[in-house]
């Protein structure tokens, strides 16, 4: 199965760009902590992240590659590349405009970003500078966005897929070899950011180069297709800006909060692993898979690869959001909990992981659905939905923030909002009919659950006993949650084969595809 295999590929990449992210995690908060220079980082960092999602990686893909791979289908090469110059002239147009407004309005725009920076000098100012300095990463991403769009269409997944990884290498050599600390160490990771955006743009262009693709720049115009691509893409732009910005104001209050944007910020980066490896990687591949068969009419064809995404998807995603939610505090600690980042840090983003964890099915589920729309040309369905689940993420996030729960009230309402994204997008997609759930999938989803029912029980039974384990892997609580883990992957295959959740002629013929 080509689908499999290409999200193998994909996913084995995108696993160890989320492998080196969360070993940079680790550094971070071994560095910094969780405290005041921490969150004055993460907002710096965060801003320009912000709008690559918007203009970037959910709104240009979704709206650039059916029309690019749609060129492709129709034998239209020359065409294509016409139609992708075009775009990659008005793009860079676009952002340097955007870039360098962002830069002068940054001393404003920080009343927004960090009100909890108001008032305080020193985080203040700090925050405005390395902001600044960020900014250009956004340039560098969007246009890296377009060559990974332009790349995938042609079947090139691992090369996109593997531009990530310079950013987490340039992070974690200055973390691991700089010798500065506090706010110099965030100075320092600062300008990585923006050096490792060069090196991404400069490796998917000579990508492209290899590929046969001859991009260059031209005068910006808005042609008919740069035209057609606004169009689909204003709706796709404002739904990822929903949610975005969603995630915006919630970061925002945490600043409110001492060290509290902090743990958030590390509880989010656990479960984004699985998401990268899981949602990311299969919506990367299934949108020019579904885009293509849907332009060949082959509506069947289109909706079993759905379903096959979605048993895929869930068979993966489950036991690990079972592993977060149960063993929380226990991988907390295991990963960060060393040098500047204290048990109570720990603690506290173990908290903050529970509900992310309760999500993370949905956030999947999201990814894996999206294409399913933005294939046939419909950016506008997901938009509308993204925006209900902003104002349910908004709404219950302000009133548990400020009420008992603090900043644990702003993950649960995030997960709140994926579930109520993730519905009715599944609704939707089932009474347009082109999502018709089969008898494969309906089978398999309850002996997941069962499998996972039993990876559940086993981590509790290791949690209870981790000192005792600890004591017999030099001490280290790192190793006895690797250890933990790897064998909690095999009671969780164990049932899954027991369970028949999965087969071995399945897993033989993944194995041989791949």
């Amino acid at each position: 199965m080509r689908l499999l295999r290409s999200t193998a590929i994909v996913g084995v990449l995108t696993m160890a760009s989320r492998v080196l992210g969360l070993v940079r995690e680790m550094l971070l908060a071994a560095a910094l902590g969780a405290g005041v220079v921490t969150d004055v980082f993460l907002t710096a960092f965060q801003f320009p992240n912000l709008f690559r999602r918007i203009f970037a990686e959910g709104a240009f893909n979704s709206a650039f590659v059916p029309l690019y791979a749609g060129k492709l289908e129709s034998g239209e090469q020359d065409e294509a590349i016409r139609f992708a110059r075009q775009v990659m002239s008005v793009l860079l147009t676009t952002m340097v405009v955007l870039v360098v407004g962002a830069q002068f309005l940054m001393p404003w725009l920080m009343y927004a970003l960090g009100p909890g920076f108001v008032g305080e000098p020193g985080p203040f100012e700090l925050a405005v500078l390395l902001t600044q300095i960020t900014m250009p990463y956004l340039l560098m991403m969007s246009l890296s966005a377009m060559l990974s769009g332009v790349l995938n269409s042609h079947g090139r997944f691992a090369v996109a897929a593997a531009a990530p990884v310079l950013l987490n290498l340039f992070l974690i050599a200055i973390l691991y070899f700089s010798p500065a600390e506090g706010e110099n160490m965030a100075l320092h990771l600062s300008i990585g950011i923006s050096l490792s955006g060069v090196a991404q743009l400069a490796w998917l262009f000579a990508a492209c180069r290899a590929t046969g693709l001859r991009l260059s720049l031209q005068l910006p115009r808005l042609s008919p297709g740069v035209r057609r691509l606004i169009v689909l893409g204003v709706p796709g732009a404002l739904a990822a800006g929903v949610t975005q910005i969603n995630i915006l104001v919630t970061s925002s209050i945490a600043t409110m909060e001492i060290s509290a944007r902090s743990w958030l910020y590390y509880a989010d980066r656990l479960y984004q692993l699985p998401l990268g490896v899981v949602g990311i990687a299969m919506g990367v591949v299934l949108l020019p898979t579904l885009s293509g068969r849907v332009r060949a009419g082959a509506v069947e064809a289109a909706s079993n690869a759905m379903n096959r995404a979605l048993e895929i998807s869930m068979a993966l995603t489950l036991p690990a959001a079972t592993a977060l939610a149960v063993i929380p505090v226990f991988i907390a600690t295991g990963i960060y909990q060393r040098d500047e980042f204290t048990p109570n840090d720990a603690a506290m983003v173990g908290y903050a992981l529970i509900p992310f964890a309760i999500g993370l099915p949905a956030f999947v589920l999201i990814k894996v659905l999206s294409p399913g729309f933005f294939a046939r040309e419909d950016t506008l369905t997901p938009m509308k939905f993204a925006t209900v689940g902003v104002v349910v993420n908004l709404t219950v996030g302000l009133a548990l923030f400020f009420g008992p729960l603090g900043f644990v009230g702003l993950a649960i309402a995030t997960a709140l909002a994926g579930w109520v994204n993730a519905i009715l997008l599944a609704v939707t997609l089932w009474r347009r009919r082109l999502l018709e759930p089969d008898r494969r999938l309906i089978g398999k989803i309850p002996r997941i659950l069962l499998a996972c029912a039993a990876l559940a029980g086993f981590l509790l039974l290791a949690e209870h006993h981790a000192e005792m384990l600890r004591a017999h892997l030099l001490d280290s609580t790192l190793l006895t949650l690797l250890a933990v883990c790897g064998v909690g992957l095999v009671v969780y295959g164990a049932a899954a084969l027991m369970t028949g959740a999965l087969r071995l002629s399945e897993v033989r013929g993944a194995l041989k595809r791949s």
